[in-house]
């Protein structure tokens, strides 16, 4: 019976274990910055978007202007147990160019600059609702009149 009370203690422990585990916090970067190192090497009023690119990488997003800016944006975000991911820390580096394309100013932003600003991927639906495509085309055959083609 003490090898039982034994097993049933050592099983517990581990469960435990398990359990504390499982409530650690874990931590994802998602995103790029350039490091200072190598923004050292962009000079404003001489580089140009393809230097940029050369030199620091593809940004994670532009604007959506012809003469808008380059921003790279890496966001830390802390999963702790069964809650909502959390961002914890967010910066946001901003290069942008004038009107020849060349780099007029290069600016850093962090959470402490101000709110989170969510990153969402927005679809537009369309005004047909859930209707598919072969619905659609077989929808329409009822509408056909042969009279009209044989004249």
């Amino acid at each position: 019976m003490q090898g039982n009370g034994s097993r049933l203690r050592i099983g517990l422990g581990a469960l435990a274990l398990v359990v504390l585990a499982g409530c650690t916090a874990q931590y994802r970067t998602h995103g790029y910055v350039p490091s200072e190192d190598e923004l050292q090497q962009i000079v404003p009023g001489v580089d140009t978007r393809a230097t940029v690119e050369d030199l620091v990488g593809v940004p994670s997003t532009s604007g959506t202007l012809e003469n808008s800016g380059f921003y790279y944006i890496e966001s830390d975000i802390r999963q702790f147990a069964w809650r909502r991911a959390e961002v914890v820390d967010r910066e946001v580096l901003a290069i942008t160019f004038d009107s020849a394309g060349v780099v007029e100013n290069i600016e850093r932003y962090g959470l402490q600059d101000g709110q989170v600003v969510p990153l969402t991927r927005r679809i537009t639906r369309s005004g047909d609702g859930d209707i598919s495509f072969i619905r659609k085309l077989f929808g329409n055959i009822g509408g056909i009149n042969v009279a009209e083609f044989i004249d």
